[in-house]
């Protein structure tokens, strides 16, 4: 392993490890004025939520790694505490990556990068019609982190109203994940996408309790042949296999190598069956 204090390496490296190791990140990009309402509009990959009652998003415009300048989009609301966080598509990545640019003061990313500008119902900021999810958010708090350059300013926001594309909806009302087609940052100039074979469902245990990996018998929590996911939906059913499941299972698939079957049915997410087949 290499271990790393960060007071030994320049903040540009530590810089890369982090961005390198904590992803996909996702975009906040941020719309912004200033006492004279000037627009700005820049993209931060600081960011996510972290409260929905009261709907609350947080995102980093750190200071310059190179010169220690503030980021426009941080002195903007010390002047007018509002935000418009919209969300990034695949779609409009490129016109995004357009704006974050280091365009003097007073330059309108807007029309830089060619992005439909609309008004908001509640506060001052405008929205990115492009994009298919917009937050008004009022800044509640910014906190400094530090001096030097590549010091994070944390902006506290709630979300004071949403605007959602209805078209991106689906017939639960909730926002269709398979249509949204959200992209990320990861490290250097990498970004994630998240759509097609990217995407994967894993169940949440709201209410289920699994028996847990360490209630495995040892010729299954120690094999070689199965890998930590396979292990953990082991350990995620609720209840041992009867003998009667054991005997049900294993006659099904008495010819066949019972780990490889335990895998495809893990894969099916036939977690009890796999689990009794291994017993």
């Amino acid at each position: 392993m290499l271990s790393i204090l960060p007071s030994e390496v320049s903040v540009q490296q530590i810089h890369q490890y982090l961005l390198g190791s904590v992803g996909p990140r996702p975009i906040c990009f941020a719309s912004t004025i200033d006492k004279n309402g000037i627009r700005n509009l820049a993209p931060f990959s600081f960011f996510n939520v972290f409260s929905a009652n009261p709907p609350i998003a947080v995102f980093s415009p750190a200071k310059s790694g190179r010169t220690g300048a503030n980021k426009h989009t941080y002195e903007n609301v010390k002047e007018v505490p509002e935000v418009v966080i919209n969300v990034v598509t695949y779609e409009m990545v490129q016109q995004m990556s357009l704006a974050s640019s280091p365009y003097e003061k007073g330059v309108d990313e807007f029309i830089k990068s060619g992005f439909t500008a609309v008004d908001s119902d509640l506060i001052k900021p405008a929205r990115v019609k492009e994009s298919p999810v917009q937050m008004e958010c009022v800044v509640k708090q910014v906190m400094e982190l530090g001096e030097g350059g590549g010091a994070g300013n944390l902006i506290i926001c709630e979300v004071v109203k949403m605007h959602i594309n209805e078209d991106f909806i689906n017939e639960f009302g909730a926002i269709d994940q398979q249509k949204i087609d959200l992209v990320a940052r990861m490290g250097g100039n990498w970004y994630c996408r998240a759509h097609g074979d990217a995407l994967f469902e894993v169940a949440k245990p709201l209410t289920t309790i699994g028996i847990g990996v360490d209630a495995l018998p040892k010729h299954i929590r120690l094999s070689e042949l199965l890998n930590g996911n396979e292990l953990g939906m082991l350990g995620s059913v609720e209840h041992l296999p009867s003998m009667e499941e054991q005997v049900s299972v294993k006659a099904e698939f008495v010819s066949k190598d019972k780990f490889q079957a335990a895998k495809e049915l893990l894969k099916i997410g036939q977690s009890t069956s796999a689990l009794a087949l291994l017993w």
